[in-house]
């Protein structure tokens, strides 16, 4: 098993797969313009499969495809195939908006996709075009009706600030209860690309919870699986729901995940500001046990705790200025998979 300083194991890869998004949430992508990966860079199939088989021999387990909206990467369910023939794989998974779920996902979990998380951070159509800047709630909507049917037990994932909508938390256990699935809130965090970011938005566990107490009764807690970030809860009526703390209560300690971005530069960490090329070596004719070498040694070096760090910083403020995050498109959010 490989462990790193603090004897934490890579044992979970998150896959960007395209750096595009068809929606401008304001706590990932608020700003007007952005400059994109180059496409050249962006690894292709065969090359993504071989790195794939790289971490996986290395002890990573699950996978997870993300974006940017990895729905736009053309010709998906062919890649979703190619990675599920890894037996060594036990979840393969994707995060979404829902934009586009409807016409791909029976092909996704017939080529082999097991799980799929959905954005959602509002019911209000007007509140949905003000938070991501596109008029899309509708499709949306009709993702997770389609989730709920091709992955039943789907998660979906809402991004809680302070007066945008926070008074949603009800009306969305609600909303989640009826479509079969496990809510997850998770607390506004100061990312790259969350550059409106203020700790006043913040509305943290404790406050999350006492809503649903108050609109539902009394909770009680479940177990989470090994290093999962979501402390999980169950209504009375044994409704799950998940509350993910990461920024008042983060989960560094027990942190297994490794990013993995479009153009191949491997991240240990979320407010990580430098990675690994790995589509240099890749293209350059390394090897697998070259590359395995590489993703070895920067595993055994990383003493990340990128989020517990962030908690003593005093006048916490946005993570990376604006005028940095244009001159280095890995530094955002939406380029490292969230």
């Amino acid at each position: 098993m490989l462990l790193d300083t603090f004897q934490r194991p890579l044992r979970n890869l998150r896959l960007s797969v395209t750096d595009r998004c068809n929606l401008r949430c304001q706590y990932c992508m608020p700003e007007a313009e952005y400059t994109w990966l180059p496409k050249v860079d962006v690894l292709t199939f065969e090359e993504i499969d071989r790195l794939v088989g790289v971490f996986v021999g290395l002890g990573v387990d699950k996978l997870r495809l993300t974006g940017g909206e990895p729905l736009l990467r053309t010709n998906l369910p062919t890649l979703v195939a190619e990675l599920a023939r890894h037996a060594e794989v036990h979840d393969l998974a994707m995060t979404t908006n829902g934009i586009l779920l409807a016409p791909f996902a029976a092909s996704l979990k017939a080529a082999g996709l097991r799980r799929v998380t959905v954005s959602l951070d509002t019911l209000q159509r007007d509140r949905f075009v003000r938070m991501t800047r596109q008029d899309e709630l509708v499709r949306t909507l009709t993702g997770l009706d389609t989730a709920a049917r091709e992955f039943p037990g789907f998660k979906i994932d809402t991004v809680v600030i302070r007066g945008v909508n926070d008074d949603e938390i009800v009306d969305l256990v609600r909303f989640a209860r009826g479509l079969g699935a496990e809510i997850r809130f998770i607390e506004y965090m100061d990312v790259g690309g969350a550059t409106g970011w203020t700790a006043a938005q913040v509305v943290s566990r404790a406050e999350i919870l006492e809503r649903i107490v108050d609109a539902f009764g009394p909770v009680e807690t479940t177990d989470k699986a090994p290093a999962a970030p979501a402390d999980r809860f169950v209504l009375p009526d044994g409704t799950p729901f998940g509350v993910i703390a990461s920024t008042t209560a983060p989960f560094c300690r027990d942190c297994d995940r490794a990013r993995l971005t479009a153009d191949g530069v491997l991240y240990t960490c979320l407010y990580a500001t430098r990675g690994l090329d790995l589509r240099g070596p890749l293209r350059a004719g390394a090897s697998n046990d070259e590359l395995r070498r590489l993703v070895s040694d920067t595993w055994h070096a990383r003493a990340d705790r990128g989020a517990e760090m962030r908690l003593g910083v005093p006048d916490r403020r946005p993570l990376i200025p604006v005028s940095t995050l244009k001159r280095n498109p890995h530094l955002e959010m939406h380029t490292r998979g969230g």
